[in-house]
């Protein structure tokens, strides 16, 4: 008995471990990817934030991550940052598995990231990155940090959609961003639904947003949104 007491004890010390290297790793590699976007162009500040809510990602995902930054990336496209609920992120273009499991990515077909004014829409992983989007509230403050400028958006709906339901990606009148993923947040399996959440640009650093985007707010924009009605708003 005394023998697989100390078994026991070792398996356990190995495996803890384990997972404060995987922690401590990811915190810091996710920290240099952002200052890395940072410092590409001097007129960004540099960035001293980690990738956050490490503690809520799965073992599974955080493994992933892991293996996602052995291998070269380009630059990301933008870092989004959602601060009330600690959430930061580098922005890759596309949502290959590879490209999610080391940030979150620019939806195809979409607006890209401080290109022509339309909806953004960005994608990630449940149990990594946007997890914490299970916390997000309407009035919260998005920014989009470019290379040369941030932007500025305020969460004005979240809503559940089915997978097929691709009008949540279509153009408004307004500049959009549309953060999508898999929902419910610790379904086990494939998950079933889509979890969405929809903000308006307010405005952007170095400039003055117009007063329709400074107007705009919950109801404007949800007039906008035409499949809304048709989508359970609750997080059930």
């Amino acid at each position: 008995m005394r023998q697989l007491e100390v078994v026991l004890l070792a398996v356990g010390s190995l495996l803890l471990g384990w997972c404060l290297a995987a922690y401590v790793d990811r915190a810091v590699s996710s920290r240099l990817e952002v200052q890395r976007f940072a410092s590409h162009d001097q007129e960004m500040q540099q960035q001293n934030g980690t990738v956050s809510n490490l503690r809520q990602w799965s073992q599974q995902r955080l493994a992933a991550y892991a293996r996602a930054l052995t291998a070269h990336v380009a630059l990301p496209l933008s870092v989004i940052r959602i601060s009330r609920i600690g959430m930061q992120a580098p922005v890759l273009d596309g949502t290959g598995e590879w490209t999610l499991n080391r940030g979150v990515g620019h939806i195809e077909g979409t607006v890209a990231p401080g290109g022509a004014p339309g909806n953004i829409g960005i994608a990630g992983h449940r149990d990594g990155f946007f997890r914490a989007l299970k916390d997000v509230v309407v009035g919260d403050t998005i920014e989009l940090d470019l290379r040369n400028r941030v932007e500025f958006y305020r969460v004005t709906n979240m809503l559940v959609v089915d997978p097929s339901d691709v009008s949540v990606l279509e153009d408004h009148s307004l500049p959009t961003l549309t953060l999508v993923t898999c929902y419910p947040f610790y379904f086990v399996g494939n998950a079933p639904k889509r979890y969405i959440v929809q903000a308006v640009r307010t405005g952007s650093s170095g400039s003055i947003a117009s007063s329709n985007e400074l107007s705009a707010g919950v109801s404007p924009l949800a007039r906008d949104f035409r499949f809304q009605s048709r989508q359970s708003q609750s997080r059930r």
